[in-house]
């Protein structure tokens, strides 16, 4: 968490949750949502970016960041994590990191550029002194994503200043275009032109990163399904419940993994209970997130570019 104030108002939420839809949405069109002058507007979203509450970054596509192999591991751990997470989310391809509660005592996200890759970091993780235990679900789609990046995407070539624009936009989603002009020597209409392509075909989303303890959501859940039949049939059913923000479909320890979250733990109890009533879902295993250590998905585009010549894309 990123240390801000704990409550926002309605329309500060709603602003928050518009940004995480579409960090560029324009000034006017937040203003028409919210209802308020474009001049209030605009000072409420500055003071949103200023205090951390939200951070608007573009999104790489992983086929397009070449990290399409994805897996979620549980990592059973003996003796204290400091050490451990804090290595662990140094790591490039851990993009998310999260102390838990349960038989397991930490989570990690990895994001590699194919199985082997994966493979390695998992040896890695195996190898460390601490860890006694890591169990790997492999991640085969997604259904459902909190910051949208379940969207259209159709492969279109990039060139080296699309690959300046999307870097750009890595580090700050809402750089003005005049700006993006600048620093990659295209006019600004030719700059908005290749922003809106790259966002339209789903090679970047540009999202608002959110300190949800800001929102008031101060408790969180992972869920790990076993399904009764077809996998996708459970995670479609249990994407449509309320509070849930990601759901994937995979194969190794779950068929399903999803999270959750709420502002108050019996919030969470409904939907874990919600979760088992679904006549798709044959077990739940649930485990109670204690502090996110690291949640990042940028990506070395050098490297990506830099292999995407290599194959001729």
């Amino acid at each position: 968490m990123l240390g801000v104030a704990s409550e926002l108002d309605a329309v500060d939420a709603t602003l928050v949750r518009e940004l995480q839809l579409n960090g560029r949405a324009s000034v006017q069109a937040l203003a028409d949502t919210v209802g308020l002058s474009r001049t209030a507007t605009r000072a409420r979203v500055q003071q949103l970016l200023a205090t951390g509450v939200v951070r608007v970054v573009g999104i790489v596509h992983a086929a397009v960041a070449g990290i399409p192999a994805l897996a979620h591991v549980s990592v059973a751990v003996e003796g204290p994590t400091g050490e451990l997470v804090r290595d662990v989310a140094a790591r490039p391809a851990a993009t998310y990191v999260s102390r838990v509660a349960g038989q397991y005592a930490v989570i990690v996200e990895l994001r590699a550029r194919d199985d082997a890759a994966l493979t390695a970091e998992l040896d890695w993780l195996r190898a460390r002194p601490e860890v006694r235990r890591v169990e790997v679900f492999r991640c085969a789609s997604t259904v459902r994503d909190a910051y949208a990046m379940v969207r259209h995407f159709e492969p279109v070539a990039l060139d080296a200043v699309d690959w300046r624009l999307l870097q750009e936009l890595q580090r700050d989603g809402r750089a003005s275009y005049a700006l993006l002009a600048g620093r990659v020597g295209l006019s600004q209409a030719a700059t908005r032109a290749r922003v809106v392509r790259l966002v339209s075909s789903g090679t970047v989303h540009i999202s608002g990163l959110v300190d949800s303890d800001a929102l008031g959501v101060r408790e969180g859940v992972g869920l790990g399904l076993r399904a009764r039949g077809n996998a996708r049939d459970a995670a479609l059913a249990i994407a449509r419940l309320p509070g849930l923000n990601y759901v994937v479909t995979g194969f190794g320890r779950f068929d399903v993994v999803c999270g959750a979250d709420a502002p108050v733990r019996a919030r969470l109890i409904d939907i874990v209970e919600a979760a088992r009533a679904l006549p798709d879902v044959r077990e739940v295993e649930a485990w109670y997130h204690l502090e996110l250590v690291k949640e990042s998905y940028a990506v070395d585009l050098e490297a990506a570019a830099a292999a995407a010549a290599r194959n001729g894309g």
